[in-house]
């Protein structure tokens, strides 16, 4: 078993992109269950944050050691190709997290 609470610096604008992939996400649960499952994802939750004008998201995460080989940039489901868009979009990757 994996778990995981990692921080995410949000590109500098793109905190109304991330209410948008956020609203996305949930508007589309029944898929987004559809792509956790083969990861043994048993928990993901997303929280966001705001600190001296800086957005970030953390993502709280339980997985299965079964599901740690998956990586959601090799899935070919529809919403992860559309997450991993918003991912890139949005996520500050010069920020270590």
């Amino acid at each position: 078993m994996q778990i995981e609470l990692t921080r995410f610096r949000v590109k500098p604008g793109k905190r109304h992109k991330v209410d948008e992939w956020m609203l996305f996400l949930n508007e589309n649960m029944e898929a987004v269950k559809e792509t956790l499952e083969p990861e043994h994802m048993y928990v993901e939750t997303i929280f966001a944050e705001t600190i001296d004008g800086t957005d970030y998201l953390y993502w709280y995460s339980v997985r299965g050691e079964a599901g740690l080989e998956q990586k959601v940039t090799e899935s070919e489901h529809w919403l992860d190709e559309k997450h991993v868009e918003y991912w890139r979009e949005c996520i500050d990757s010069t920020y270590p997290p």
